[in-house]
């Protein structure tokens, strides 16, 4: 199967995640940032976590340098737009893209000015490439739980206009959802579809609470509910959607190898299961390599390719009429 042709959904994928180090480096010379070199190659080797990385942690500290160039509304619609022209390239027809607005703020941006530049390059990628998009918006687990309270109330205006969802991301501790129950509730209450970032590192219980206490619709990964019987069965029971990312979870160490990843068992027992990035540029990689990486290892089918397909299409926050829309690709498959 040829994946660079197929139609592909990508719900999983960080902004900050998946910036072209060729556009770092511009951003750096024009705005006269310091960045660790002007070289591609070598600015790659900052930026790409190793597969041998020891941590989640670890993975994360590869962000720092793309974070520097996003931060002006202009780098960030730019940097957005590229994102979705690559993602096009590359024949995704869909792709929700989640960032956290309160990492942009350091040139003193608005939330709501970076909120907008992102949509901003979004919707113009619409218009250019054969792709439909929306945004969600990333709260950070370590920074205090008031700061969550002002990305809803800030992001609430632009439901409707880009913005669909509300994520919980960065480094997973056990029990983080019991701070967050307040505010993901307010975002539901004002429309805010909910993905929660649990089970990415060795805590399968936290998949249990994003899902009964925050009402966690899709969760970011979710590899560790293998070792905890009760977020198994609340995930296949209640049919909640896993966001899987296979290269990042062998970067993070969530998997030690690609073929000690669960996506395919948890296919094959009625859990629905997706396929993502992650961050494109952190983890080199795209939803075509990812594709790939699965449907080789575990020699799957075309068919499986199209319940996965439509997995996504229906775990997606789009609306009816885009998701009617996605479905025709299917047929293509």
């Amino acid at each position: 199967m040829n994946f660079s042709k197929m139609p592909k959904i990508e719900l999983h994928c960080h902004l900050d995640g998946s910036v072209r180090p060729e556009t770092i480096i511009d951003i750096a010379k024009k705005d006269g940032i310091r960045i660790p070199s002007f070289d591609t190659e070598e600015i790659k080797e900052e930026l790409i976590a190793p597969l041998n990385c020891e941590s989640l942690d670890e993975y994360l500290k590869r962000f720092s340098i793309p974070n520097l160039v996003m931060q002006s509304k202009e780098n960030l619609k730019r940097i957005t737009y590229e994102l979705y022209e690559d993602a096009a390239k590359e024949n995704v027809k869909y792709m929700e893209v989640r960032f956290a607005p309160l990492l942009h703020t350091k040139m003193g941006l608005s939330i709501e000015e970076i909120i907008l530049s992102v949509i901003e390059g979004m919707k113009e990628a619409e218009e250019n490439f054969d792709i439909y998009g929306n945004i969600i918006l990333s709260c950070m687990r370590t920074m205090a739980v008031e700061s969550a309270f002002e990305v809803v109330e800030k992001g609430k205006e632009f439901l409707g206009k880009g913005v669909v969802a509300i994520d919980l991301c960065a480094s997973e501790e056990e029990g983080f959802c019991r701070e967050f129950i307040e505010p993901i509730r307010l975002a539901k209450e004002y429309g805010f579809r909910v993905t929660i970032h649990a089970g990415e590192t060795g805590i399968g219980k936290n998949v249990l609470e994003a899902v009964k206490w925050l009402g966690a619709e899709r969760i970011g990964h979710g590899v560790f509910i293998h070792d905890c019987v009760e977020a198994y069965n609340i995930v296949k029971q209640k049919q909640v959607v896993l966001e899987m990312c296979p290269t990042s979870n062998v970067q993070t160490k969530a998997v030690n190898q690609i073929s000690d990843h669960p996506v395919y068992d948890f296919h094959r027992d009625g859990i629905k299961v997706t396929v993502n990035t992650d961050n494109r540029t952190v983890s080199n990689t795209t939803m075509t390599k990812e594709c790939d990486l699965v449907w080789n290892e575990f020699a799957m089918s075309d068919v499986e390719y199209k319940q996965i397909y439509m997995n996504s299409v229906q775990a997606s926050f789009a609306n009816e009429k885009v998701k009617e829309k996605l479905k025709t690709y299917s047929l293509d498959i």
